[in-house]
């Protein structure tokens, strides 16, 4: 794969740049003579021309090409302008200020285009409703489907999602290390640091005090799981913070798990009400109960996604630190695989 290319003489310049291609995830070819860079010029997805050679470039004459750039450590030169129209480039980035669109800029470059990742939400109705464990179940089903898959806990206080799968010890980032971020995160440096087994990329939180996960975190985070995944499966609080709102602004498809009893409608429709503000269509998982899931559904005026049986040997197979039981012949496994067929296409 051809890489991005930079041409410049001014070595802290092109220490700042390696600096921010590293932080894209992105190897460069480098060159400091204008004319080295003729073989490279045509192939390469970007070019970044050093404002100390800009001229020398100009004067060998490359062919127009899209996607170069003037890059300069001189803050509001007038001369730059000149020299980016000289070589035909598209802007002059000043850095340090420029460095997260320079990051955006060779992240673009060495990541494949793809089809964005579909981002399916999961909350609970209520306390104890099971939401969490079918977000886990929905994503162990699509990783089993060797559809790429991030897991995403996005409550704080929901006790993490790798104990649900049995992996609270596994090594890896945890919210606690990405809550700086901001802009954009390459989607393999971010699959690279998360702990991934049996297929499956999981973000989850650390254990003791939690802090809430910044807007800007689950922006970058979810940017990238939407490029480098199929699918993104968030377990959300039942208390919408910033973060929530930021995965429902993106969701596209957003279940609520209801228990089928009088409290436990009362309590989702409260939990409904927050959801509708900042997503679209929202549908009901309903647990089994006294009421019927035509009253369910008709109470709080969503469509009916499906139903989940009690299983009564589930908290303990959990606490063994056992996954979800998904195959084909269990009834969590057979909706989540319907579910996905529905959401992905059956091909998926």
């Amino acid at each position: 794969m051809d890489r991005p290319l930079v041409i410049t003489e001014d070595h802290d310049l092109l220490d700042d740049l390696l600096r921010v291609a590293a932080a894209a995830g992105a190897e460069l070819d480098v060159t400091h003579v204008p004319a080295h860079a003729r073989p490279y010029w045509n192939r390469a997805p970007l070019v970044v021309v050093g404002g100390d050679v800009a001229d020398a470039l100009a004067a060998v004459g490359p062919p127009p090409r899209p996607r170069v750039f003037l890059a300069t450590r001189t803050p509001e030169d007038p001369d730059m302008w000149r020299k980016c129209v000289a070589v035909g480039a598209q802007a002059v980035l000043e850095l340090p200020s420029a460095e997260r669109r320079l990051v955006d800029e060779f992240a673009d470059a060495v990541e494949p285009p793809t089809r964005p990742g579909a981002v399916v939400c999961v909350a609970a109705g209520r306390g104890g409703a099971g939401a969490s464990v079918l977000a886990v179940s929905l994503a162990l089903t699509a990783s089993r489907r060797r559809l790429r898959t991030l897991l995403i806990d996005a409550d704080p206080l929901g006790g993490g999602l790798d104990v649900l799968l049995g992996q609270e010890e596994c090594d890896g980032a945890r919210w606690s290390d990405l809550v700086a971020r901001e802009g954009r995160v390459s989607f393999t440096a971010l699959q690279a640091a998360l702990p991934t087994f049996a297929g499956l990329t999981v973000l989850s939180f650390h254990r003791g005090e939690v802090e809430p996960v910044p807007a800007e975190a689950m922006r970058s985070v979810l940017e990238a799981g939407q490029r480098g995944f199929d699918l993104v499966v968030v377990d959300l609080p039942r208390y919408l913070d910033q973060a929530a709102v930021e995965v429902l602004g993106r969701a596209t498809s957003t279940l609520l798990v209801v228990t089928a009893d009088v409290r436990g409608v009362l309590a989702a429709a409260q939990v409904l009400a927050g959801l509708r503000k900042h997503t679209g269509e929202v549908r009901a998982i309903v647990r089994d109960g006294v009421l019927d899931h035509e009253v369910v559904t008709g109470s709080l005026g969503v469509p009916y996604a499906g139903s989940i049986p009690d299983q009564p040997r589930l908290t303990a197979m959990l606490n063994r630190g056992d996954v979800p039981p998904t195959g084909r012949r269990t009834s969590l496994g057979r909706f989540c695989g319907s579910f996905l067929d529905a959401v992905l296409g059956p091909d998926a």
